[in-house]
């Protein structure tokens, strides 16, 4: 049995009730042989059928226990896998949603996907088998042989001996299908984040007339993943023929040693037949386990995937239980206090410098790595540095000795280059990543990480590509508020100048928009982040490049609605574009992990440092 299994709420007790009624199968299975042989040997002696009544009917009783029980069993372990699965299923999503979103866009958002939908469904199959095989396996072989010694010691020798030959053969195919299996789920791994990518890029890929030479990457991963799903069949159907082959053989043997004796007078023939029944009993556990266990065993490596991202460490939450950290209660305000100090991460691909899913992962898969990526059709390329050491030049943290102390509503502008390290320190404080060294307090108490509920209560997140659920334009714009009102969420559409598109819509605010609805221009998009912003009254923003993928005059058409937004609250604002930073209570710079210098616009302007190297690399005139 798998070690992991004994780790699922309730699987002892379901496992003890399981033996327990295989135990009693395996007695059924004996009363039927004995009842069979021994009306069978009496009518071939001469005794009437009449009085061989007791004898069927032990045999038919028998065999209704027999099923009824295993009937039983499918619904006790097929009512546990259920339980089971959704369990796993829940405890993985909310894993997920503490790993946060760079942990989402490493796996593969499409993997992701998959393995929470398809991936629990055959988690759950492979639960609903494995408990009673293995319970089979473990009781029903060793009942029979005990009973066939007793009656005959050649044919359990012969049994002893059969059993341990096919098992190992068993082992050996097994290993050999695991290995097949696992290539099959690292390629429906790529095939699944394909799709995915896919489906996102479709529009870009048409606009571009790419569309057509996208299609023969896509049958070039469908056809990999055929492949491996064809050389899993082929391993399950050598395994199969190889099991029916050694147990008929095994049985054929036994039924010739049966055969010899009964003719040289050896053996009685209720003995004979009472044993040659009992043989294709006593393998057909094997037999059970062996089929299962190509059935089951994408189910298992989807338990083995979910249980890694399980046991994934994270960092301490804020308010976890026995962690200091604020109460549900708590709320940031002018005399609350954040401070960071020696906070390190180690390397951390930056969210606009991943490789995307489809380009990335085949790449890693071609070049040998194991190197999942990041679900996006616009990514830059394969992630640098894998394999290297965290702490080399070549491959240098993400966030390194980062330290500052921010108390109130200040704004706070976190500028640098591409990779410097900005968006890593957005993912500390929203919680999303837990530093590798250092300390962060709230209000002076230390607490593991910001992945805390009282933390990111108080948060509302804008990154540079915001996501646009599947639901009316009023749903989107209710996400961090969905108890609002519709005319709340009115005055949140004209405070983020939402309002002449709102207009322009057949339906209004209820226009379904996202999958399958109306599609937003960048720019619009990131008005309806605006829009969840206002309607929120959260104290804390986190901006993370917002508006890295517009045009320059739309970034200043939001720039206005951005900075009536920002009055009264904690803002942490992470851009390469300099034309923010007057308007900043505050400036973090930062280079290669580290925070460079520190203080206002007109303070470092001037100052000859990393601040004035920026000004003058992208001469933008900031006066």
């Amino acid at each position: 049995m798998d070690k992991q299994l004994l780790g699922y709420k309730g699987i002892k007790p379901v496992f003890a009730v399981m033996l327990l009624l295989t135990v009693l199968q395996g007695v059924s299975i004996l009363m039927m042989a004995k009842g069979l042989a021994e009306a069978v040997s009496a009518l071939f002696a001469g005794a009437p059928l009449s009085g061989q009544t007791g004898r069927i009917a032990m045999f038919l009783g028998a065999f209704l226990i027999r099923h009824g029980l295993g009937l039983l069993q499918q619904k006790i372990g097929s009512a546990f896998a259920d339980r089971t699965a959704a369990d796993v299923r829940g405890r993985v999503l909310r894993k997920l949603f503490r790993l946060g979103p760079r942990f989402a866009r490493t796996e593969g958002t499409g993997h992701l996907v998959t393995l929470a939908l398809e991936g629990t469904e055959k988690f759950r199959k492979y639960l609903e088998l494995i408990l009673p095989r293995m319970a089979g396996m473990s009781i029903i072989p060793w009942l029979i042989l005990a009973y066939v010694f007793f009656r005959d010691i050649t044919s359990g020798v012969i049994l002893l001996v059969s059993m341990p030959i096919l098992i190992a053969f068993m082992i050996l195919i097994g290993l050999a299908a695991r290995k097949q299996a696992e290539k099959q789920m690292d390629t429906f791994r790529v095939l699944s984040n394909h799709f995915v990518d896919s489906l996102r890029g479709l529009e870009t890929l048409k606009l571009l007339g790419q569309s057509r030479e996208h299609g023969a990457s896509v049958a070039k991963v469908s056809d990999r993943y055929r492949t491996a799903t064809m050389r899993t069949l082929r391993v399950a159907f050598l395994s199969s023929f190889a099991l029916d082959f050694f147990t008929m053989l095994s049985v054929a043997v036994v039924a010739v040693g049966l055969g010899l004796r009964l003719v040289n007078g050896q053996l009685e023939l209720v003995t004979a037949l009472t044993v040659l029944i009992l043989a294709p009993e006593y393998f057909l556990p094997v037999r059970q386990v062996g089929t299962d266990f190509h059935a089951t065993q994408d189910g298992k490596e989807a338990g083995a995937v979910m249980q890694s991202i399980l046991d994934r460490p994270e960092g301490e939450p804020a308010d976890s239980d026995g962690a200091p950290g604020p109460g549900a209660d708590w709320r940031w305000s002018p005399f609350s206090r954040l401070t960071l100090s020696g906070v390190t991460v180690q390397h951390q691909a930056e969210a606009y410098g991943s490789a995307p899913e489809t380009v990335g992962a085949e790449r890693g898969r071609e070049a040998g790595a194991d190197r999942p990526a990041d679900g996006r059709i616009d990514g830059a390329g394969q992630e640098q540095g894998q394999g290297q050491n965290p702490q080399s030049p070549q491959n240098p943290r993400s966030l390194d000795d980062a330290s500052f102390e921010v108390q109130g509503m200040p704004t706070i502008g976190i500028i640098g280059a591409s990779g410097a390290g900005k968006s890593t320190l957005i993912d500390v404080l929203g919680g999303f990543l837990a530093p590798d060294a250092g300390e962060i307090c709230l209000n002076g108490t230390p607490v593991g990480s910001l992945a805390g509920e009282a933390w990111r209560s108080q948060i509302t997140y804008i990154p540079q590509h915001p996501y646009l659920f599947s639901c009316s334009l009023l749903d989107n714009i209710r996400f961090y508020s969905p108890e609002a009102s519709r005319e709340e969420a009115q005055q949140a559409v004209e405070a983020a100048g939402l309002a002449g598109l709102v207009r322009s819509l057949p339906r209004g605010l209820d226009e379904p928009i996202g999958e399958g609805g109306r599609q937003l221009s960048g720019g619009q998009a990131q008005r309806v982040a605006l829009a969840r912003a206002f309607l929120s009254d959260r104290p804390i923003i986190l901006l993370d490049e917002p508006t890295a993928h517009l045009d320059i005059e739309t970034e200043y058409e939001l720039k206005q609605t951005m900075l009536r937004l920002f009055r009264g609250k904690l803002v942490f604002l992470a851009t390469h574009r300099l034309h923010w930073m007057p308007d900043m209570d505050r400036v973090l710079v930062m280079d290669q992990g580290r925070i460079v210098e520190e203080g206002t616009h007109s303070g470092l302007l001037g100052k000859g440092g990393a601040y004035d190297a920026l000004i003058r690399s992208q001469m933008e005139g900031v006066r």
